[in-house]
This record gives C-alpha cells, sequence and structure tokens, in this order.
C-alpha cells in the first residue's frame, strides 16, 4: 500500500499538482519549483506575501545546476560548508542571477535550497526534481504539526496529503551566503 501511495505522490507532483507532506523539518506544502503555475498556486494557498521566496527542496548538489548555479563557481569555503550541512535541516540561499527564476526569487535574486536529511525524501526529489517547500500553513498561522491541522488550512485545494503522524519539529534554519562568507538568518 505504501508503494501504491507512493507512485499516487509522484504523479501528482509530476503533473504540477500540489502535496502536502511530512518534510524533514515540519509538514511542508510542496509542488514543482521549475513549474511557474504551481509556484503561484502555492502563494496563493498560503495567502503569502508574494514578496517573500520560497524554500526549494533538492535531491543533491547537482540539482543547483537546474537553477544556473555552477558549483564549479563557487568558493572552496561555500562548497565545504554545503557538504559540511547538507544533507540536513539547514536552508541556504544562494545567488541566483536569472530572470527566468524570479517567480521563486521574488527580486532578491537568491533562493534558499536545502538538501533534506530524510532518505526517503531525497529519493522522492530524484524522481520529481526540486520542489517548493514552504510550511504547511496559511501566512501567520502556526505551522501544522498534523495532517488535520493541514487539511483545515487548505482542504480539498491541495491534490495530494502525505500523513506523517505528528511532527514536532522546527523550521530549517536559514543561511545566506555573502561572497564566500554564511550568515545567518533564522535560527
Amino acid at each position: 500500500m505504501a508503494k501504491e501511495k507512493n507512485i499516487e505522490l509522484l504523479n501528482v507532483l509530476k503533473k504540477g499538482g500540489v502535496a502536502v507532506i511530512p518534510t524533514d523539518t515540519i509538514y511542508g506544502i510542496v509542488g514543482s519549483a521549475l513549474r511557474k503555475e504551481t509556484v503561484a498556486r502555492i502563494y496563493n494557498l498560503r495567502k503569502r506575501n508574494l514578496k517573500k521566496p520560497f524554500i526549494v527542496i533538492i535531491s543533491s548538489l547537482d540539482a543547483l545546476a537546474q537553477f544556473g548555479i555552477k558549483l564549479s563557481l563557487l568558493h572552496r569555503p561555500v562548497m565545504r560548508f554545503l557538504k559540511g550541512v547538507w544533507p540536513g535541516r539547514v536552508s541556504v540561499a544562494l545567488p541566483v542571477k536569472s530572470k527566468k527564476f524570479e517567480y521563486i526569487h521574488r527580486g532578491t535574486n537568491y533562493i534558499a535550497f536545502r538538501i533534506p536529511a530524510k532518505k526517503s525524501l531525497r529519493e522522492l526529489l530524484e524522481k520529481t526534481g526540486p520542489l517548493v517547500a514552504p510550511s504547511a500553513n496559511l501566512e501567520g498561522e502556526p505551522p501544522a504539526t498534523t495532517l488535520r491541522e493541514a487539511q483545515r488550512y487548505f482542504g480539498a485545494r491541495v491534490d495530494y496529503y502525505v500523513d506523517g503522524g505528528k511532527i514536532q519539529k522546527k523550521a530549517s534554519t536559514i543561511v545566506k551566503i555573502l561572497g564566500s562568507k554564511p550568515v545567518t538568518l533564522r535560527k
């Protein structure tokens, strides 16, 4: 049965749908980061401030290339830092200058990426590609800690829900890379 649910989730996400799933930190409302219309839908569902960018979860460092980030051009200290915190609960905002991804970086020219610690989530990301993954809640409300709370926020407007039980963890730490130095934005 679990395999069938994974296939359903994969199909929903590959078709540009939106799901609520347990991430390695908290419940997230997720959809393809490479589909502008999916990202816009999640902004609408969350009633999110359009100036605030989303975190993007990826399967590996190599996935950064999809956003025009060349690993060979990153400073050595930045690469050491990334390899030290990923996979893990740290989201790292990296410069993404391309206007093509303005629908994610919202004019900041930075996108926060995270490689999740949870192996099963990384395996899903290998199949779906990068996903935007903000917390499952409406702007200004507390993040859902159970599937039922997430359903109260979004109801039938979300295409698929995955029950991960009660999640009492905190959101990821966010670090921004300025030049070759990491600066903590949120603990």
